[in-house]
């Protein structure tokens, strides 16, 4: 049977109330209905009013980051109850702007990672390289440790719920993309090191999503490749025209 796409946005720290609002229904208008497994990642405080926006479509609503503990004094973090609470059924884990920007290490990921899927939560986990370390072809060294460290302690049952979300650091936001070679070698190792963790079966159901710089011009290449499930949008998913063509460019 094969794999079904799967197409998220990542709004990241962009939007207002009502200008998240306008997006949420306009894409509930255009893709809403679409084949394939859709969701949105807004910020936190626009998560409630894009729930509402997102009723009755196929849209699911994400989060875009998590905090490994239940509750407590963990000033500014949210926990996976929360979001459940909001509505939330998918989080991303390991985002590269998390890792190279705020500084998560492939433990802290590992634990955000254990927490959401504790909770009942997908998690989009998502792994890449530097562009220091593709140049100096460490990329599969690199992608490897990843995915091995942040799957740590993840059960087979529980790596069947989980979303795999490659996105080279080099090509986030910088108009750069990987070719659809470059993202398939990689894919397919992600993939070979899922049937060494969990086995054969397993490895060929998991859906691991491109990320960096896709858009609607060059989704369809990527999106056809073998390995390459679906795509976990940053920039474009701004613009209901571009994420629809992403979309469309999956069907």
């Amino acid at each position: 049977m094969p794999r079904r796409k799967f197409v998220a946005g990542n709004w990241k720290m962009n939007t207002t109330i009502k200008s998240a609002v306008e997006l949420a229904r306009c894409l509930v208008a255009k893709i809403g209905q679409a084949d394939m497994d859709l969701a949105v990642c807004p910020p936190f405080p626009y998560l409630l009013a894009v729930r509402d926006a997102l009723a009755g479509s196929r849209i699911a609503l994400g989060a875009q980051d998590v905090f490994y503990e239940n509750d407590g004094a963990f000033t500014g973090e949210i926990s996976a109850a929360m979001l459940k609470d909001a509505g939330c059924t998918h989080v991303i884990c390991g985002h590269s702007e998390r890792r190279h920007v705020i500084g998560e290490t492939d433990e802290i990921v590992n634990r955000k990672l254990l927490k959401a899927l504790g909770e009942g939560l997908v998690p989009i986990f998502c792994v890449g390289e530097l562009l220091a370390e593709r140049q100096a072809a460490r990329t599969l060294e690199v992608v490897s440790r990843q995915v091995r460290l942040g799957l740590e302690g993840v059960s087979a049952a529980d790596a069947a719920r989980v979303v795999l979300a490659y996105e080279p650091v080099w090509a986030i936001g910088t108009g750069v993309v990987a070719t659809p070679q470059q993202a398939q070698e990689v894919h397919a190792l992600i993939r070979k090191l899922l049937e060494e963790l969990y086995g054969p079966e397993l490895a060929r159901r998991l859906q691991i999503q491109y990320g960096g710089s896709v858009k609607a011009s060059n989704a369809r290449e990527l999106l056809h490749c073998p390995d390459i499930d679906g795509a976990l949008v940053g920039g474009a998913s701004l613009k209901a025209e571009e994420f629809e063509g992403i979309v469309r460019a999956g069907l």
